[in-house]
């Protein structure tokens, strides 16, 4: 399980490099070398490592371990073919790192930050929709039973679970660097809710969210096309963040209220299409 933990490490800063470059070339620019942030990873943890004076130290710190711990839970559900509602839970702890990232340092862009992640909430409510679908075609919350289902009758990313496909995109969007849905680390509040997170411990957050790169994508493929071989399971996720880098590269950084309305509308015609699909289903 470690060695894993070290190549998803691996593979999501290596990921996060090529979204860098891919966004950088699409804007006309020539960018950063992919192995980019794999070095910005490493030169973190050798700088000096301080606590600011007006942070609450316990939780300043604690924020970090608890970004690697639970992205390496979430790893450890999806490798084990767990339950889809434990990833879920998983999946919401993120919200604590967002949230104590931005409230234990004292900085008020950090603040600033802190407060959109409990704006940014609306990305989460397409995930529920999109785990109803999945129950209603496959009959099953185990990932190791919904990757079963598609190896009989193929990937549900081709039959009309795709809206639900498309609601988990978006979630992986919103939670893309860079991206549309970025407001809780937009430019104008620094770095926002990461402002004053350095040394060793911006190092530990860089390497939580290079897991949940890695998980996220590795999950849209599990769920929606099945189990692979791992070389072309690496294959499809570089093809999705391609194409969500091109979604970042196009578009505009989007309002706080415009992020919770687009995310809202997506909620609501699944669930739309989920009691449409329940009447013609059952």
């Amino acid at each position: 399980m470690i060695e894993y933990l070290l190549f998803a490490t691996f593979v999501g800063l290596l990921f996060h490099g090529i979204h860098r470059k891919i966004i950088a070339r699409v804007q006309g620019r020539p960018g950063p070398p992919i192995w980019q942030e794999i070095l910005h990873t490493l030169k973190f943890s050798f700088k000096e490592t301080w606590v600011p004076k007006t942070a609450s130290q316990t939780l300043f710190v604690a924020v970090v371990f608890v970004a690697i711990g639970i992205w390496s839970a979430a790893l450890f559900v999806l490798l084990s073919g767990g339950s889809l509602l434990l990833l879920f839970a998983v999946y919401l702890l993120h919200k604590i790192v967002e949230h104590g990232t931005g409230l234990s340092s004292g900085s008020p862009y950090a603040k600033f930050g802190a407060i959109r992640s409990v704006i940014s909430a609306a990305s989460e409510l397409p995930l529920l929709a999109t785990v109803a679908v999945i129950y209603l075609f496959t009959g099953s919350l185990s990932i190791a039973e919904i990757a079963a289902y598609q190896q009989v009758h193929g990937p549900l990313l081709f039959t009309a679970a795709f809206p639900a496909a498309v609601a988990l995109y978006l979630v992986i969007l919103s939670k893309m660097h860079y991206g549309p849905f970025s407001i809780i680390e937009a430019k104008e509040i620094v770095s926002g809710n990461m402002t004053e997170h350095f040394g060793v411990w911006r190092a530990g957050l860089e390497v939580g969210f290079a897991l949940k790169t890695y998980v996220l994508l590795y999950a849209f493929v599990l769920l929606f096309v099945g189990a692979l071989p791992l070389g072309l399971t690496l294959l499809l996720m570089l093809l999705i963040l391609v194409s969500l880098s091109f979604v970042c590269a196009v578009s505009p950084m989007l309002s706080p209220y415009d992020t919770v309305t687009i995310q809202s509308l997506v909620t609501g015609a699944l669930v739309i299409y989920i009691i449409v699909l329940g009447v013609i289903m059952g």
